[in-house]
């Protein structure tokens, strides 16, 4: 397969459209290899825009990795606007790479990181451009191997037809392991073709390719079981687990993009995994045990990601930041290490019960302070036990107390709608606290000049999670609860003008909802979606419910089932779920006690600090639980003369 350039043919076309220079590549700190010294080559796609995919420390991770390896090239690809797409297939420019703008069809794999669902038709445009067959089953030899991962893979069903492999878990490891499987197909003259190579990658048991399972149906739409069909293919596919972040010291060398981008700023992730056993939060779930970074290791990857990037803000990332039990030591070791060169630091949000005022100001020490952020979700303390959120009304009043206090003007606090047992009255309740956030930040601050934005977002059932049997609030109920809060927010004469309301409306929800949960018939919708002309569909001004919900009209009734049986259909123990082959780690059965824990409003602890409550992950895994405090601290670099 040819892998020249198509940049010529695609430079004559870049002044016909927006931000041409998002397609140019060249980015301080990326990496362009000779062809023709590598044996194995990967093209990496986060299926969106270039604004969004490039600070996505995923694909960024394993480009480094990968680059890192002699005889291994890896480029990377994002999706194109439709401008660009119309002129592409109009002059037959195929989809190509940034880093060199070679065809993606000239690769060995595709490997494609999906955060949400909604990137699949995405995919679909970035394979039709490329000329690669949209069904795996069309492909021959010479097609790339199209690989999904990210935390949509744990359920990979939907797009069973189009991919030809799932990785679930981290990535480091496993795009490894699997180069080095493609590198021994390709050196013994790729026997056995295409299938062989993928029975290859399937029989390590960490790599999931569908083609080999066949899935069974009940004559009422669930499914009676999923089978291998090939002798050697596992039963089930286990996740990968990373153990020890400190080897893994990954993006040494982050990108810095030529185009403004969702974020501007070095990010370093402080540890992987969660323990809080938030039920609705599939990240927490699927990401077990909790692995922390050392304050030396992160102290390491700082200064020589801002040495390596000249960024001047650094990110400290994980799904609960403030959860690291050396948090405090690193937040003041940093800023003390770079308060002459004022680098600001950022958590992505504090969780209320693990705030103060001595991390926060550190945090802002060299930077703006600008809001600060937190999550409740629930509006009533009974919805917080229900999701097993372990936050008081007083535990939130006394932290932004704290905040309005010392100086913060803006908190924004962050909401679900449309959650398990929710009833109108719990979601009026997140008024309330609105009200008595203002109502506290006035007394504390001795001023009305303060804000407080409720953001709420629509909640989606998600596999490997308590909730994966919950039914999902139709978008119509979630609209009427959400314009009653409204109303009653605005209708407030004394606090409404204090308080901002943001909110999605339960539309996208649905769809996601669809193709989370979704199994192989829900591929057909996907593809008509793409044909319909869906692009796009995470941006809301892309986004079309009508489409989708046309094309599932068209699609499932002949399979019979619906929308409604996917998404507002609450599901028993006995059902064979569409992920239950693919293993998280998580028992079954934890699961579901979980879940009537959840019915019964009983709060869970969390495992870090408290006796092991079988969820499974660590035996069934062989791994544990990694964290500190190390008893260290991250002093200043000082010069070597």
């Amino acid at each position: 397969m040819t892998a020249e350039s198509v940049f010529p043919q695609l430079e004559a076309l870049l002044p016909h459209v927006q931000k041409p220079i998002q397609y140019v590549g060249g980015e301080l700190n990326s990496t362009v290899k000779p062809w023709e010294s590598t044996d194995v080559r990967w093209a990496l796609m986060y299926p969106d825009a270039y604004e969004v995919g490039l600070p996505n420390q995923g694909v960024m991770i394993l480009y480094e990795v990968l680059n890192e390896r002699e005889g291994v090239l890896a480029e990377r690809t994002y999706s194109v606007w439709p401008d660009l797409e119309e002129l592409m297939r109009e002059h037959k420019v195929p989809q190509f790479t940034v880093d060199s703008h070679r065809p993606v069809k000239a690769f060995d794999v595709f490997g494609l990181s999906f955060s949400t669902e909604l990137g699949y038709t995405n995919m679909l445009t970035a394979l039709d451009l490329a000329g690669i067959p949209l069904e795996s089953k069309d492909r021959t030899i010479d097609d790339p191997i199209v690989l999904a991962g990210g935390h949509a893979a744990f359920n990979p069903e939907p797009i069973a037809d189009f991919i030809d492999c799932a990785v679930i878990g981290d990535g480091e490891q496993a795009v490894l392991e699997i180069t080095e499987i493609v590198r021994a197909w390709k050196a013994e003259g790729r026997p056995g073709g295409r299938e062989e190579l993928l029975f290859r990658l399937a029989k390590t048991g960490g790599v999931y390719v569908p083609a080999f399972y066949d899935v069974e149906y009940l004559p009422d739409g669930r499914i009676g079981r999923v089978v291998p069909t090939k002798s050697g293919v596992p039963w089930r596919v286990s996740k990968h687990t990373v153990m020890d972040l400190d080897e893994w010291p990954y993006p040494k060398q982050p990108l810095v993009p030529l185009a403004e981008t969702v974020h501007e700023r070095m990010s370093v992730e402080i540890f992987r995994g969660c323990t809080r056993g938030c039920r609705f939060c599939q990240a927490g779930m699927i990401t077990r045990p909790v692995r922390e970074r050392s304050i030396t290791g992160i102290g390491e990857m700082v200064d020589k990601g801002l040495k390596a990037t000249g960024f001047e803000e650094v990110g400290l990332l994980s799904l609960s930041s403030a959860d690291h039990t050396e948090i405090g030591d690193i937040a003041k070791g940093l800023a003390d290490r770079y308060e002459e060169d004022k680098i600001g630091l950022s958590l992505p949000s504090t969780r209320v019960d693990a705030f103060n005022v001595d991390l926060a100001n550190e945090l802002t020490r060299n930077g703006r302070r600008s809001g600060l952020t937190f999550a409740p979700e629930g509006g009533s303390e009974r919805m917080r036990k229900v999701i097993n959120k372990m936050v008081s009304e007083e535990d939130l009043i006394r932290t932004v107390a704290t905040a309005y206090g010392n100086g913060w003007r803006q908190v924004k606090l962050y909401f679900m709608c449309g959650l398990p047992t929710e009833t109108d009255e719990d979601v009026l309740q997140i008024g309330d606290m609105a009200v008595n956030v203002i109502a506290k930040g006035r007394e504390v601050s001795g001023s009305n000049d303060i804000r407080c934005t409720v953001s709420i977002g629509g909640f989606v059932p998600k596999p490997h999670t308590p909730f994966q049997w919950a039914p999902q609030l139709s978008a119509e109920e979630t609209d009427a609860r959400l314009q009653k809060l409204r109303d009653k927010i605005r209708g407030d004469k004394k606090y409404g003008r204090s308080i901002g309301f943001r909110y999605h409306d339960g539309k996208p929800g649905i769809i996601e909802g669809l193709l989370s949960r979704g199994d192989r018939r829900v591929g057909a919708v996907i593809r008509a979606v793409y044909e319909d002309g869906g692009r796009f569909d995470g941006w809301r001004e892309h986004f079309s419910y009508d489409r989708w919900i046309k094309c599932a009209e068209q699609t499932l009734p002949e399979q019979g089932v619906d929308v409604a049986w996917y998404t507002t259909r609450e599901r028993t123990y006995e059902e064979v779920l569409p992920w239950d082959h693919l293993d998280s780690g998580l028992d079954k059965d934890w699961l579901w006690e979980d879940w009537q824990d959840a019915l019964d409003e009983t709060e869970v602890e969390d495992c870090r600090w408290t006796p092991c409550f079988d969820c499974g992950v660590c035996p069934q895994m062989d791994t544990s639980i990694q964290i500190g405090p190390t008893g260290k601290k991250l002093l200043p670099l000082s010069v070597v003369k």
